[in-house]
């Protein structure tokens, strides 16, 4: 039998913490933590409610660089149009705007944050 997998954490690649604080907190309407871990200047996302949702931190490490081409996180939300609407303003820049994915998959959209991360929202509406 497989086993069966599924995101339990996501660090997000970060220059300037309180930039990307700032971005984040505005895009998603949040409050991040900044916490100091072993050294590590991080700011946690707050927990999600719904079982077995993933949850993570911006990190900023020498070792962690930011990158338009790495691994694409999607958040989910209600409808990206909210978010979407506040990534400019906050200094991101909008990639690809809201796209119905098709055959029932909802919507996606991308964009790059103020420390160069490309990231994904999607919605069923």
């Amino acid at each position: 039998m497989p086993n069966t997998i599924h995101l339990a954490w996501f660090e997000v690649p970060v220059i300037k913490m309180s930039r990307a604080i700032a971005f984040y907190e505005k895009v998603f309407d949040i409050t991040i933590k900044p916490v100091t871990f072993g050294g590590l200047e991080m700011g946690w996302f707050p927990p999600s409610e719904e079982v077995g949702a993933a949850t993570g931190t911006l990190i900023k490490q020498e070792s962690y660089i930011p990158s338009e081409t790495s691994t694409l996180l999607y958040f989910s939300t209600e409808e990206i149009t909210i978010e979407l609407q506040r990534v400019e303003v906050a200094g991101g820049k909008i990639i690809q705007p809201k796209t119905e994915i098709g055959e029932g998959h909802g919507f996606m959209a991308v964009f790059l944050d103020t420390e160069g991360n490309r990231v994904a929202l999607h919605s069923n509406k």
